[in-house]
């Protein structure tokens, strides 16, 4: 009985670990966020300007060529992949003012919204 105890132990601990790095993960990547200027139009759960990004996490679930295109989207900037949420505003571009790793970052933080 007692090595059970001390696996539901050992298990809970594990458990705790992983949910308290996912949650220090998500809190960098909302920082970098703000530090770069995506909250001024995107939220994770509402849409601000931009899309919320629990909607751009659903959008592109499964597709395998969404992080490239997302990253050129964010780089480039642009519009019309989001104009009835918009209302055609643009996404301007973040490439260079934003470093290409700090935008894969945001992009995989996003992506992994939807699970």
């Amino acid at each position: 009985m007692k090595k059970f105890y001390l696996t539901l132990g050992l298990a809970v601990a594990a458990s705790a670990a992983v949910n308290t790095a996912a949650f220090a993960d998500e809190a960098a990547s909302l920082d970098l966020a703000k530090k770069s200027g995506c909250l001024a139009c995107h939220s994770v759960e509402k849409k601000v300007v931009g899309p919320a990004w629990k909607d751009v996490s659903a959008k592109y679930k499964g597709d395998a060529g969404a992080k490239d295109r997302l990253v050129a989207k964010i780089k480039a900037g642009g519009k019309g992949n989001w104009t009835e949420v918009t209302g055609g505003v643009p996404m301007p571009p973040y490439s260079p003012r934003v470093a290409d790793a700090d935008i894969a970052s945001l992009v995989d933080f996003v992506l992994s919204i939807a699970k």
